[in-house]
């Protein structure tokens, strides 16, 4: 698969929005994307790869909103916020994949169109999802809303989304979804949205992670059913790597299941934990479990906090337990470890809030 992104931008832009304002004319039928990736179907066509950063959902009228903008090579992603409770409109057609997650969104009027599916009149849409595959058209006609609405609009180049033998999964029609939920798209789109606010500078690592793994559930929710297959004789791929460590570092205090870190990267529970361990020499909970220890001995060095609460912080419920793993992984307890470096200066320390 090629990189689907590189060199980062992020901006906040004029309120016209970030990939300018000119719709691009409605594309026959014969051009629309027709498969399952895209990539192939642009193949057949001899068509180059699209820049998401010239294409846009069109706001009317455009001073109501403001719209912060991150983008990378095959992907842009957007926040729009409404400024003034007023009548506005939404409007998109374009050569790309649209995903819309609207984060606050109730009206008291108003209907929402995609090509191919019936109008919709559904006056909370709070959290729900739309997909509008490339060269269809989506319009938000003339709202009412009740409370200031904000969405995040993702966009997706068709060449750069992952094959069926990239995502372990038959390949299926990428059909369009007005008002659907999905639990992982949402929670990883959201999860994408709050790093868009927070504008980081070493962020974006988790974004083109997150990235990879909103396109892999985009062709999931459009696939036939799962092929078995056994992983490639080196372990799982770098991206999934990736995908994996990053997924557990954001979840670091919580339990994770088997089930949720194989279905991040389409692959069963059973042919995962071989790829696995086969990367990483160690299986998924074991590598999980030392993050936890890891985490805790660097905030016991540089927090100010109890045992307690750093056991908390990183996902034991009891100080008894955390003690004990703590030292089956070091050889001392989290109070000892902690005097053995009581020559730490102690205007580094801190204290911390739970992860």
């Amino acid at each position: 698969m090629e990189p689907m992104f590189a060199n980062s931008r992020w901006s906040d832009v004029p309120s016209h929005g970030p990939f300018g304002r000119d719709i691009q004319k409605a594309l026959s039928a014969s051009e629309r994307d027709d498969g399952y990736t895209g990539r192939q179907a642009h193949s057949k066509r001899d068509r180059s790869m699209v820049d998401p950063t010239n294409h846009a959902v069109e706001v009317y009228p455009p001073d109501i909103v403001t719209r912060r903008t991150v983008a990378w090579d095959g992907m842009a992603a957007e926040i729009v916020q409404a400024t003034r409770p007023e009548k506005i409109e939404f409007r998109f057609l374009a050569p790309l994949h649209l995903l819309a997650l609207y984060d606050q969104g109730m009206r008291s009027d108003g209907e929402t169109f995609v090509d191919g599916l019936p109008r919709s009149k559904l006056r909370d849409v709070r959290r729900k999802l739309t997909f509008v595959p490339a060269g269809h058209v989506y319009h938000d006609e003339w709202q009412e809303p009740r409370v200031l609405t904000r969405v995040l609009y993702l966009y997706f180049d068709p060449a750069r989304m992952p094959t069926h033998h990239e995502t372990n999964v038959v390949p299926a029609t990428l059909a369009a979804r007005l008002f659907f939920e999905d639990a992982t798209l949402s929670d990883t789109a959201l999860k994408l949205k709050r790093l868009i606010e927070r504008a980081g500078a070493n962020s974006s690592p988790y974004l083109e992670a997150l990235g990879i793994v909103l396109a892999h559930e985009l062709i999931r929710l459009n696939a036939g059913p799962p092929r078995i297959e056994v992983p490639t004789r080196g372990g799982l791929a770098a991206w999934q790597q990736r995908v994996i460590t990053t997924y557990i570092e954001e979840h670091l205090a919580e339990q994770i299941s088997l089930t949720t870190l194989a279905g991040l990267v389409s692959l069963s529970p059973y042919h995962f934990c071989r790829a696995f361990r086969q990367s990483f020499g160690t299986p998924p909970h074991r590598y999980h479990s030392s993050h936890r220890i890891e985490r805790a001995k660097t905030l016991l060095v540089e927090s100010a906090s109890s045992v307690t609460e750093i056991g908390l912080a990183v996902g034991f419920r009891e100080t008894s337990s955390f003690t004990t793993a703590f030292r089956k992984a070091t050889g001392q307890t989290p109070t000892a470890h902690r005097r053995s470096l009581a020559n730490i200066p102690q205007g580094k320390q801190k204290s911390i809030a739970p992860l």
